[in-house]
């Protein structure tokens, strides 16, 4: 009898971090455990003084490892004839951009007792915004001097991303500054950790987290010159020399796991690394991404991962805040777009301005889902937590317009959802106006698994088929996937995708009805989103009131 063969998947997010055993051949799902992060707020450790403050202290992610991966073990152990022998590789996932600033042994600076309890020696969290200021500067330079480096992220370089973090540091904290020997991105940091190789000169970078956040690509030589960088501050063009000069896809071993970690993990020493990448894009791969297929992440917020071909147009696409070589499924450009917040806005709406438990998401989703599209006579800008895609810009908020003195909060919580929809169909037509095809959607997550409704108004709103993974792990499963084709199970991506990949376990379906309408709608949104978004943009939207009444009054009779 054949001995099967596994593969773990570990997935580290913003509040915990989850470990997943796969069978390498049929994809099963045999196992899998949480570990929450214990610091901060559900570990986020935020600045009372600075609400766009968000790190994390990487004491969470050794103790999530040693958390999370024993406990998965130990539950498919219980499974007949599994043996922790078996498993033959490791893929990791992370949030990004999460620099962390390190000395020159690897190790996290907020390890050292000098900056113990300093939030800048700590891992600055792909949510932290402190880098807003440096993130204009850095693009209009970059505008001014190397507008190849904009190229790949839409045109805009953002505050979440590598470069505005480290150049904010230096600006506010130039002790911590002097002390890192170089800056280390979390999915690198977690397999350079599993191999025993931390030290910043060796250790594998990945090409995922170095082309969508640090301006790199193998056309210029990899990240940003020099020179560049020290027309952002002499400091920076002087850290370049330490940070690194090539990046691998995932499907590269980062190296074997190290005796002292395959012991405290309970796993065979040696077995397969593979080089890390950013949770969305394994969360494409768990889920089937291939060309023609758009893969939304749906949480807190959301995620759009997919691939075109590199002869495509899809080189540089304004607004889309990522197109590298390779980051996705290999020898394919990576497709990285996606919204500030979606699941926050609802939160938001519940719990600071209801004032209620999460027992209320349920019944404002029930008395929405018994109004038509437009019956509300809302139209609202998903922008409570910025732009992060088309206009690439943190200090935009939202808006909500057409209450009256009747508006219900059903009716607000079901713009709240329109307006996420509206906002994920402006991504699509802007890849689709730059030769990408999306002829199907898949959605994972969280949020997608549990509300039929908003997937119901996405399909609507799209005029397309939305399909949900039938797995709820899916970034886990696409670290798995990279960890068996680095362990040499399959000879590349594609191969083990479609082994592994989540089948769907529910597709949606566009009534043309509601089609009709919410194109009526969008165009309002566009008009919106264009006019408050764009700068010099002239519309005038005195009439936009008058024709929400009157898409109301339609939809009411």
């Amino acid at each position: 009898m054949e001995t099967s063969r596994y593969a773990i998947g570990v997935d580290f997010g913003t509040n915990s971090v989850r470990a997943l055993i796969v069978d390498v051949e049929t994809g099963e799902e045999v196992a899998t455990a949480v570990h929450d992060y214990t610091r901060g707020e559900r570990g986020v450790i935020s600045d009372p003084d600075n609400p766009h403050v968000a790190r994390q202290d990487p004491a969470d992610y050794h103790e999530g490892l040693l958390g999370c991966i024993p406990a998965a073990l130990a539950i498919a152990k219980s499974r007949p004839g599994f043996s922790p022998e078996q498993v033959i590789g490791i893929g990791v996932d992370t949030t990004g951009s999460t620099p962390i600033p390190v000395d020159a042994a690897g190790t996290p600076l907020c390890m050292d007792p000098r900056f113990a309890g300093n939030l800048n020696a700590m891992a600055w969290l792909w949510k932290d915004h402190s880098g807003m200021a440096e993130a204009e500067r850095i693009t209009e330079i970059a505008s001014a001097n190397r507008p190849q480096y904009l190229q790949r992220c839409g045109g805009t370089y953002s505050s979440e991303w590598f470069f505005s973090k480290i150049w904010h540091c230096l600006n506010v904290d130039r002790e911590v500054f002097d002390a890192a020997h170089s800056w280390v991105e979390f999915c690198d940091y977690i397999p350079a950790l599993l191999v025993g190789e931390t030290n910043p000169a060796r250790l594998k970078r990945s090409v995922c987290a170095a082309g969508h956040k640090a301006m790199y690509a193998a056309d210029w030589g990899g990240l940003p010159d020099a020179e560049f960088l020290a027309m952002l501050d002499p400091a920076i063009g002087a850290l370049r020399s330490r940070l690194y000069d090539h990046a691998d896809s995932s499907d590269v071993r980062a190296g074997g796991l190290c005796d002292e970690w395959a012991r405290k993990l309970g796993l065979p020493a040696g077995i397969a690394v593979a080089v890390g990448a950013f949770d969305a894009h394994y969360g494409g791969v768990g889920a089937g991404v291939k060309l023609g297929t758009l893969v939304k992440i749906i949480g807190t917020s959301t995620c759009d991962i997919t691939i075109a071909p590199r002869e495509s147009d899809a080189a540089s696409i304004p607004g889309v805040c990522g197109v590298v070589d390779g980051s996705v499924v290999p020898g394919y450009w990576g497709i990285e777009a996606g919204q500030s917040a979606v699941g926050d806005i609802f939160n938001w709406f519940v719990t600071d301005v209801c004032e209620a438990g999460p027992e209320l998401h349920d019944t404002l989703t029930r008395q929405a889902s018994e109004l038509s599209p437009g019956q509300s006579g809302l139209l609202a800008l998903d922008w409570n937590n910025g732009n992060r895609t088309i206009l690439v810009d943190a200090r935009l908020t939202g808006l909500l317009v057409g209450q009256t003195l009747h508006t219900t909060r059903a009716e607000i919580y079901r713009a709240l959802i329109e307006a996420t929809a509206f906002g994920a169909h402006t991504i699509l037509n802007r890849m689709r106006e730059y030769g990408v095809p999306i002829e199907q959607t898949i959605a994972c997550g969280g949020i997608a698994e549990k509300n039929p409704l908003l997937m119901q108004i996405y399909a609507d709103v799209e005029g397309q088929p939305i399909s949900v993974t039938r797995s709820s792990q899916t970034c886990a499963l696409g670290a798995a996937i990279f960890g068996a084709v680095a362990a040499g199970a399959y000879p590349d991506t594609e191969t083990a995708q479609a082994a592994m990949a989540s089948s769907v376990s529910a597709t949606y379906r566009p009534d043309a009805g509601r089609q009709a309408v919410y194109a009526e709608l969008y165009a309002l949104y566009k008009r919106l989103h264009d006019s408050f978004g764009i700068a010099g943009h002239s519309d005038s939207l005195g009439d936009i009131m008058k024709k929400l009444l009157d898409i109301k009054q339609r939809a009411t009779a």
